[in-house]
């Protein structure tokens, strides 16, 4: 899954939490299971995400909703192979997009 976010130096959880079709409660429980997303918080203590976090959480995402990792193995899973996780998410996305383009290739025919 990728966030359809606009591009932006923060995001709000709300915004988040729509991107990824998700409740925010579920954002927040990621927050504190996870250690590598560290948003921003401003002085009402909302939380401001970073581009940075966003690619976390999709990655989170991927391990725990489409791979059906639990949250113990997704946090090994990261702590261990985090840099091969992310490589293998992006060429995910790329298979899946170039798929969807053939799909829309195909319907026109």
């Amino acid at each position: 899954m990728q966030a359809d976010l606009p591009e932006k130096r923060y995001y709000g959880i709300g915004e988040v939490a729509r991107a990824f079709d998700v409740n925010t409660s579920l954002i927040r429980f990621w927050e504190k299971e996870f250690d590598v997303l560290q948003p921003k918080k401003n002085a009402k203590g909302n939380r401001k995400f970073t581009p940075s976090d966003i690619q976390n959480l999709e990655l989170i995402y991927h391990l725990v909703k489409e791979r059906g990792f639990t949250l113990e193995g997704a946090k090994l899973h990261l702590k261990e192979n985090r840099q091969k996780s992310l490589e293998t998410y992006e060429i995910i996305r790329k298979m899946e997009w170039v798929k969807a383009e053939l799909i829309k290739i195909k319907e026109q025919l």
